[in-house]
């Protein structure tokens, strides 16, 4: 070999011995994957009550804070039934009382044989029917204060609308979902790993993260929580390997990684459903 190519050749077998040897030692000391996404709590707000949407408070991507009205339902048919029940539960405090008045009344009397042991009962009777009447017209007034607090939808937490999927003047049945709304308090990454790879991770492990959208940033985690089942078993046809078509294939077990040391800033910018990578260490 022409001695020329063999300082040319020495450095590069320098150079791929020593990435090899990172390479290597990489390998040994972290379990990473690229299938990987941020998640964050999210959920569909609805409302509990039937009506006409008189008023919408917030649009798309606005942040909220906890209770923050959202949206306000008619309040009129809640209004009156409310009234209504207040009215019932009136009249009946004022029977009930002339009702114990009356069985008081009868049992002095029937201690002394004024009266016949029927009536006593019946005033008894009368004052019981009366209470249980009241108990019930009690419970429906505070129903009917409820359903009249359930035509404003509020936000449960701190949070961002991320889709807003109502108008004034939009009739809307109970369950129907309003917003999708997600909460600004966590962020983490669900991390789904080879099943061959799960033998090295363990609860607290800390975690390298860096999101393909946010390039140049690097976060820290932890591993939280390692799920105990497959992906492939929640999905909506899972396989069937008793089918007699069975092939192998490598399975995915998903590991929560929660992010630490996160700022308000990094919250804003770590969207919901970001690919990331992670690189735990394991040794």
């Amino acid at each position: 070999m022409p001695s020329k190519l063999k300082k040319f050749a020495a450095p590069v077998i320098i150079i791929l011995v020593a990435i090899t040897a990172y390479l290597s030692y990489e390998s040994y000391m972290h379990v990473s994957t690229d299938n990987a996404q941020v998640a964050a709590h999210f959920l569909m707000l609805s409302s509990r009550v039937n009506g006409t949407i008189s008023k919408v408070f917030v649009e798309d991507h606005q942040k909220v804070k906890a209770g923050d009205i959202l949206a306000q339902i008619d309040t009129s048919d809640y209004s009156n039934a409310k009234t209504a029940a207040g009215a019932q539960v009136t009249s009946l405090e004022a029977r009930v009382m002339e009702a114990r008045t009356n069985l008081v009344r009868a049992n002095e009397l029937f201690k002394t044989q004024a009266i016949s042991k029927e009536r006593f009962d019946k005033a008894s009777a009368d004052a019981k029917d009366l209470d249980a009447k009241l108990k019930a017209a009690k419970s429906q007034a505070e129903q009917a204060d409820l359903n009249e607090s359930y035509t404003r939808i509020i936000a449960p937490s701190d949070g961002i609308i991320a889709r807003k999927a109502v108008e004034p003047g939009q009739f809307v049945p109970a369950g129907q979902p309003l917003f999708g709304f997600v909460a600004e308090n966590k962020r983490w990454v669900l991390a789904n790993l080879k099943e061959t790879e799960l033998k090295d991770i363990h609860l607290g492990q800390k975690v390298k993260i860096e999101v393909d959208a946010l390039a140049g940033e690097k976060f820290e985690g932890k591993v939280v929580s390692i799920a105990p089942s497959t992906g492939a078993v929640f999905s909506l046809l899972p396989p069937d390997n008793a089918t007699g078509n069975f092939t192998k294939v490598v399975q995915r077990v998903p590991v929560k990684i929660e992010f630490v040391n996160l700022s308000e800033k990094d919250i804003d910018a770590l969207q919901l459903g970001l690919s990331a990578v992670v690189s735990i260490l394991v040794h």
